[in-house]
């Protein structure tokens, strides 16, 4: 049997390649995808030309097509059930792994992460990504079962979603009541909507641009109360009038590249203030201001990536079928789409307003 799969082989250069399907041991499986969510990472990726030789895609749902009687005890599933895989192939054994931290395990050495979407093809059996019809499960994998009435392209939300409950939920604590500003409305921005508000927010407020107005509808509808558009307003300013001067008990900074968020962050934040940093900048933050982090006691967290009970919440969240998350899911793309998969979620495709993409083979 074999498999087709998106190949990067370079900066903006995808090729679609057939590989042999691996014969599958006691604590391995394979999964045939039935859709592989386009994350900015893998924007990024494409763009920059970062780790070429792989098949990307780290955001797969699909079918157990085959499983190891080992594997199929260890992950509690068997074959024709539907799952979601969680990106990373955490090791069990380095430090951060003991400690719970696995979506810092250090197993792949550098700066790398030891992940689906990231391995190179020539480490055999080659079919490491999501952006192809079938992809080989390692026995370091994470499994999250997922109902099959929820349509396909719903419950491949499960990434951004677990995104969302970690960063704006688990993280900083978010409790009853508080009051939450999200900066930034893309697809991990939307998702933190509903973690706030899962976790009790009273208000939440989310920031965009011109370019957002239908994501910040959208936010709206996941239950933000109020919308700021930071082109012609100043958001620490409406922070401020909304609040009565008492400002946000919590900040999620989910903007990708741009840094003032960042400053606009300690301002934003009240006394004891809890600031959850989780998109990734390509310049270094100017004018940071430590003396504001020093006598408002704030909170600055760090977030990468999802843990498993995030994910866990997330599924959960999306089988309620208590948010129209239909809105969020904007395109589906076939695999020889996968470059125009990349850039409608990149806004490189004029009249197209993606905001969550995937392949579906």
């Amino acid at each position: 049997m074999k498999s087709r799969a998106i190949v990067q082989v370079g900066q903006r250069e995808l090729e679609l390649r057939t590989f042999e399907v691996p014969q599958i041991g006691d604590e391995e499986g394979l999964l045939r995808i039935e859709h592989s969510g386009v994350c900015g990472s893998d924007w990024s990726q494409y763009k920059q030309g970062t780790y070429s030789g792989v098949i990307p895609g780290h955001e797969p749902i699909g079918i157990i097509e085959e499983i190891g009687a080992i594997a199929a005890k260890r992950w509690n599933v068997k074959k024709g059930d539907r799952v979601a895989i969680e990106t990373m192939l955490p090791c069990g054994f380095c430090k951060p792994c003991i400690k719970g931290k696995y979506n810092l395990c250090q197993s792949a050495g550098g700066n790398k992460i030891n992940a689906y979407g990231y391995h190179s093809i020539d480490i055999k059996p080659s079919l490491w990504g999501g952006h192809a019809e079938f992809m080989y499960l390692d026995p370091h994998t994470l499994v999250h079962k997922v109902d099959k009435d929820i349509p396909a392209e719903i419950g491949v939300m499960f990434n951004p979603l677990g995104a969302g409950v970690r960063w704006a939920s688990r993280l900083p604590q978010t409790q009853i009541g508080d009051t939450v500003v999200v900066l930034g409305c893309g697809q991990r921005g939307l998702a933190s909507v509903i973690g706030a508000k899962e976790s009790g927010a009273k208000t939440v407020i989310v920031t965009g641009l011109t370019a957002d107005e239908h994501k910040l509808e959208i936010a709206v509808a996941f239950g933000a109360d109020h919308v700021v558009n930071v082109e012609k307003e100043n958001v620490v300013d409406v922070v401020r009038n909304i609040t009565d001067g008492e400002m946000a008990d919590v900040v999620v900074e989910v903007t990708s590249g741009a840094t003032q968020p960042v400053i606009d962050s300690l301002d934003l934040a009240a006394r004891g203030g809890r600031i959850v940093l989780a998109g990734a900048k390509y310049n270094k933050v100017p004018e940071f201001n430590s003396n504001k982090v020093m006598f408002k006691e704030l909170t600055i967290i760090g977030a990468l990536a999802v843990d498993y009970q995030s994910y866990e919440a997330a599924i959960r969240i999306i089988e309620s079928k208590k948010y129209p998350l239909e809105l969020m899911h904007t395109h589906s793309f076939s695999l020889d789409q996968a470059d125009l998969a990349l850039r409608v979620l990149g806004n490189e495709v004029e009249g197209e307003h993606g905001i969550h993409v995937s392949i579906t083979p």
